[in-house]
Order: C-alpha cells, then structure tokens, then sequence
C-alpha cells in the first residue's frame, strides 16, 4: 500500500514537469526574428605571434598576451578588403618557414608552399617587445599621445641675473699732493653730482710754493723785459712754462692757473672736481683731514648703464653669443621690462654651480636696475629645423632613452632614441622617430613594463618574432595591464 503511493506521487510530479514544459514550448515568449544566438568562435590566435594557435580562450604561451578570435575584426588579418590598398606592404613570407621572406608574390622554392603578404601593421613585422593595448586597456591606464614635429623656430631660456656697476664707468677721486682737507661740499655717499662739480678744498704747502714759484717767474719776465742781455726773455718765458707745466701736472685747472695769472695771487686751497656724472658710491673725505696720494677721497659711478651678469647653465652657453640681445624683467615694479645686450662672456665655468657668467650692458632710465638686484634674464635663439617630441613621451632611464610609437590596431612599439637639446617643453630627437609619427606621453611607464615582460618571455621561450610556435607548457608571464585591470 505504501509502494503504492510512492509510485503515485513520482507520477504525478513527472506529470506535472512535462506538462509545464509543452505550456512553455507551445505558449511561451518567441525570440523576435533577426536576432539570431552568438556564433562561438572557431579558434583562437595570439596577436603577437599570428602562428600561436589555440581552439580555446587563453594566454599565449610565448609572450603570455591574451588570445583573441580568429574572426576578430580589430585584427589586420581581418581587415575589410578594400582597406587592404590603403596598408603599406613590407614583403611577403612563407606562413610555415617566416625565415624565407622574398619582395615578390609566390611560392617557396624550397617547400613550395604560397607566399603571404606582410603589411607595416602586421604584427611579426613589429620589432620584438610591441605589445597590443586595446582601446578600453588604454582609456583604464590613462595612455594619450602627442605627435613627433619638425619646425624650425625660437627656442627661449631664462637665466638668473645680478645687477653690477659698469666699471668703465668709475671714477676714483685722488690727489696728487700732500696736505689736509679745508672743506668738504659733497658730504653723505650715494649724493648724484654732476661732472665739474666741487668736491672738497685741499691746503698743501708744496701747491702753495709751486704757484709762488709761477709768480715770481713771471714778476721776473715783466722786469728784465728791457734788459739789454741776449736771450733774457727767453729764458724767463722758460721758467714760466716750466712753473706752469708743473702745476697743470699736479692737476690745476686751466681756469685756476688762469685765476692766479690775472690775481697774481697764489691760491691757498685747491678745489677738487667731480670727473664724471654719477653717484658716490665711498666717500672718505673728512674737515681737517690729512690727505696723501694714496687716499681715496670718493668713488663716483655712472649708473645710466650698467652690467648684468647671468648665470647660464652649461648645457645652454653654446648659444650664447657677444651682441646678441636680452630681455631683463623686474619681479617687482610691475613686471617692468628692459632690453639688453649680450657684452662679454666670461671663458671659465664656475665650478660650484655649473653656470657660465655672461654679462649683459643695459640702459637703466630712470634709475630702476641698482646695484647688486636680482632681476629674470631672457634669452632667444633661433633654431634650425628639427625633429621635436613632448619631454613626457621620452623614458631616460640613463643608459638609454625609450619611446612608445603607435602602429595602429591598439599596437605600441618602443623604440630607442637619441636625443638632443631640450626646447621648453619639448626635447629634440637626433635618431629613432621621423616626423609624423604618433608617441605615448601618458602612461608609458606601465606599458614599458609591459613590454619588457613580454621581451623576456619570448627571449626564454627561444622565440623570435614573427617565428611558427606550438602551445607551450611554459608558465604564463603575468601581465601587468591585466593586474592592473583587475586592481
């Protein structure tokens, strides 16, 4: 009896499963017409290496990058026909011996087998280390380009400057006599006097008897001016000159010298003048002073000109040349700019800094560039024309520098550059990258890495680009895009 029921219920449940499936057959949702389900891809290749073949999804066993479909439509392989006139054909191969390679269509003489064209987006035409990024990799990572150009144009460099005084352009006051200052008329340093302008009076008892000897030489020429003796005159207008000459030496104005022939009066203290126009910049120069020829009474400067000196760095003194112009800007008084000129440039390097000492001669209106200001120096050279990329595109690692240039189809090949001198932002490029040419400048550290990963996989495994590969059994290479993906 209780076997009965048991078989009565396990009927009654089967009962009930088919009549709800035939509901569903007959009754349920129909999928719309057009729509068709997913074709399952026949097989699997690697993208680096064309020949890795798997029926499987999976990583390739030679570089470790990820298997894409056969019939993927991203890859060059299956790339529209029309497109095909517009890729730029390298040569053709044997598919089966990628050793053999001919510029001509046609057979392997040795195996006979077809020749395949190799395209430049073909990937075993890319140099070993390329790597595939796809679109949605390269917008996780941050990846952005910029362009290699060629122009010529202005290259512009900023040194700092330190305003100095023209030393053609000071006058040190001295006298040439001994004795002891009377009055002083110019008494504070920094005081602007005009040239001719008194200084300071000076009493000197050999002045004093050298303009007495004058007089009297003089006196005597009048006296004997009708003596009857042969060549008196002449004798006394020597003693004259001679008188005379030995004040013009001791720096007596000819308006003094004047003043005591006219007075015949000997002038007991002798003004000093100014010899230029400036400001005195030392003054030493006291009421009752004694002086000799050795003291410096003042130092007078013309400021109306003035140096700067700049220091550039070494790596830029080569486009330093004499009489070239220079644009000085003041961080204060508004920003103001002066034009200057390159004067001298000094031939040592100074070795704590680096730098090289160009000086600069400037107009200073309005006095606004003083002594020993720090103001922006600015210099431009043309350049010639030149290969030129972003400084981010290029990895310096030291022993050699790197860039990443895009081949089209999501393929980033690095390439190794030699570069020259850096133009703003921009650093030129001497050999490695012609003109045109698409560069990573973002993100290129993580692709490096990358691409250094599948560099050494592919040198274990014994691989060379481009060459026929069987499954491996290798372990796979982890890859940094796909951890950071997952990151």
């Amino acid at each position: 009896m209780k076997l009965l029921r048991i078989l009565t219920g396990v009927v009654l449940v089967a009962a009930g499963i088919l009549i709800g499936f035939g509901y569903g057959r007959w009754y349920g949702p129909r999928p719309k017409a057009g729509i068709t389900e997913a074709k399952k891809p026949k097989g699997y290749h690697c993208p680096m290496h064309p020949n890795y073949r798997s029926d499987k999804p999976g990583d390739c066993g030679i570089c470790g990058m990820k298997l894409v479909p056969d019939d993927d439509p991203s890859h060059p392989e299956h790339a529209p026909a029309q497109a095909s006139a517009n890729r730029k054909l390298l040569y053709y191969r044997d598919p089966k011996n990628p050793e053999f390679k001919s510029d001509k269509p046609g057979l392997n003489p040795a195996t006979g087998n077809d020749l395949e064209p190799v395209y430049a987006d073909d990937p075993a035409s890319m140099p070993m280390g390329t790597i595939r990024v796809s679109p949605q990799k390269q917008q996780l990572i941050g990846v952005k380009y910029g362009e290699a150009t060629a122009a010529a144009g202005t290259h512009t460099f900023r040194a700092v400057g330190r305003v100095a005084m023209d030393e053609t352009r000071i006058a040190k006051v001295q006298t040439k006599i001994e004795g002891w200052i009377d009055r002083v008329h110019v008494d504070f340093t920094g005081k602007l006097v005009e040239k001719g302008q008194p200084l300071l009076t000076v009493y000197s008892p050999e002045m004093l008897a050298s303009q007495q000897e004058y007089l009297l030489a003089i006196r005597g020429r009048d006296m004997l001016r009708d003596s009857p003796l042969a060549g008196t005159g002449q004798q006394n207008e020597s003693l004259i000159e001679a008188a005379k000459k030995r004040l013009e030496l001791w720096d007596l104005s000819d308006a003094q010298i004047a003043e005591i022939t006219r007075t015949g009066k000997a002038l007991k203290n002798i003004t000093l003048y100014s010899p230029i126009s400036g400001y005195v910049m030392m003054r030493n120069a006291f009421p009752k002073q004694r002086i000799t020829p050795e003291t410096e009474l003042y130092t007078v400067a013309d400021l109306s000109k003035v140096w700067i000196m700049a220091d550039v760095f070494e790596n830029e003194s080569s486009m330093i040349r004499v009489g070239m112009p220079a644009r000085v800007s003041l961080s204060y008084a508004g920003g103001r700019k002066l034009q200057g000129r390159v004067d001298y440039i000094q031939p040592q390097v100074d070795m704590a800094t680096r730098t090289l000492k160009v000086r600069i001669e400037a107009e200073n209106p309005e006095m606004v560039l003083k002594p020993e200001m720090f103001v922006d120096v600015e210099f431009q050279v043309g350049m010639p024309t030149r290969v030129t990329v972003p400084s981010e595109a290029v990895l310096n690692s030291g022993l050699k520098k790197t860039v990443f240039v895009d081949r089209g189809n999501g393929y980033l090949e690095p390439r190794q550059v030699e570069i020259g001198e850096r133009i703003g932002n921009r650093v030129e490029i001497t050999k490695g990258v012609r003109a045109g040419e698409r560069l990573v400048i973002s993100g290129n550290f993580l692709i490096d890495s990358e691409s250094q990963l599948k560099s050494a996989a592919a040198g274990m495994a014994g691989h060379q680009h481009g060459s026929p590969a069987s499954k491996s059994s290798e372990p796979k290479t982890p890859s940094r895009l796909e951890e950071h993906k997952h990151d």
